[in-house]
């Protein structure tokens, strides 16, 4: 009968409770980490549009003085439009998400003149009609967003 020499532990003996911890607490940090990662909720949304909209509207004003000619930007269904760009220059007009809507009748009238008037867009989500964004400028310096005041 073979026996074991002394100070040697059989090797069947599995995991102990501390192994077992540090892997689900391992696995946890890293489900949490990926759920972080691919969160892409209607309020990052509705943020990634008015940022993709205050890129545009500045696109379009930068055009409207180089070219010398007025631009208009309104909404319309499913998206918005820009008026008086040169043909080539037209960007995307539909918005990044089904939700976003722009709140009241706006149209902004961005140049050709270097200093506009005060004027401002609000969007919100349909799926969060509570959170809405305001992207504006004061007629001087670039259009920026920021929290919308609630009615």
């Amino acid at each position: 009968m073979p026996t074991s020499a002394p100070g040697n532990k059989d090797s069947s003996r599995g995991f102990t409770l501390l192994e077992l911890l540090v892997v689900v607490a391992i696995i946890a940090f890293a489900t949490a980490g990926v759920s972080f990662a691919l969160r892409d909720t209607e309020s990052v949304q509705l943020e990634r549009e008015a940022q993709r909209l205050s890129a545009l509207l500045e696109s379009a004003r930068v055009q409207s003085r180089t070219s010398g000619l007025p631009v208009r930007w309104y909404a319309v269904q499913g998206g918005f439009r820009f008026d008086g760009l040169p043909p080539g220059a037209k960007p995307e007009t539909g918005w990044l998400s089904a939700s976003t809507q722009v709140q009241g009748s706006v149209t902004l009238v961005l140049g050709p003149e270097p200093i506009i008037g005060p004027q401002a867009v609000v969007l919100t989500s349909s799926t969060q009609p509570d959170r809405s964004l305001r992207v504006a400028t004061d007629g001087l310096r670039p259009f920026a967003l920021s929290r919308a005041a609630t009615p």
